[in-house]
């Protein structure tokens, strides 16, 4: 199993070093390709000199587009059997991808996604956010009829036949319920597993927004009644 980690990245120079050398200590990478969406900290700077060293792969983007551009465009770049994304902001643990990879070696999944709620290690902070990805998750499985217990995870892991033929638009947050709704009506085999999180808050650099919340709501609605 040949797997691609894509990372979307946006101002994270603090970080960028420190998630790539955590990303190749699993041992489990065949590629690991970045995307940087117009990053004005010293991010790119960086990732130049970073690029094609020990299977990373830059791809820079112009301007800013938002996570979901960057997340397709890894998508479009990739070369493996089995994606994974990998947030840049040191939030989720790749020490986790054995977990996660599981059900797919086991031929149980074509997806998988990492959730924050089936009881492992987190960090305690921030209650409203929690109760919005709460709401987010149950609202999809209203609208979808499943069982999910965290639609916005940062860990999404998937074969590649699962995004052929697949047309997304999403340029930002959105990129998450779109993801969801569209694998959910095309009935793919989705396991959850449980994964550690270390939540950053907004004075540590945190970038999703309240705005996000209602951007993903439109989106579930959209996305089950239309493709």
């Amino acid at each position: 199993m040949k797997l691609s980690v894509i990372i979307p990245v946006y101002n994270e120079v603090e970080s960028i070093q420190v998630i790539l050398k955590r990303v190749q200590a699993t041992n489990l990478v065949s590629e690991i390709i970045v995307v940087d969406d117009g990053s004005k900290d010293g991010t790119r700077d960086v990732l130049k000199k970073l690029d094609g060293k020990k299977s990373v792969r830059v791809i820079l983007h112009e301007h800013n587009k938002g996570k979901g551009a960057a997340v397709r465009t890894g998508m479009v770049a990739a070369k493996g059997d089995v994606l994974l994304i990998q947030d840049a902001d040191l939030e989720y643990d790749p020490r986790d991808y054995p977990q996660l990879l599981q059900p797919i070696k086991e031929g149980l999944a074509d997806v998988v996604y990492g959730s924050r709620f089936l009881g492992r290690a987190h960090r305690v902070t921030m209650f409203w956010h929690l109760v919005a990805n709460k709401m987010l998750t149950l609202m999809t499985n209203i609208l979808y009829n499943t069982i999910l217990t965290d639609m916005e995870t940062g860990y999404k892991v998937f074969r590649r036949e699962v995004i052929d033929g697949m047309v997304l638009h999403a340029n930002s947050f959105d990129f998450e319920p779109e993801f969801t709704a569209k694998i959910l009506k095309r009935n793919f085999r989705i396991f959850e597993v449980p994964i550690t999180f270390n939540p950053r808050d907004y004075t540590q650099g945190k970038k999703i927004k309240l705005k996000d919340a209602f951007e993903a709501v439109w989106t579930l609605l959209k996305y089950r009644f239309v493709d």
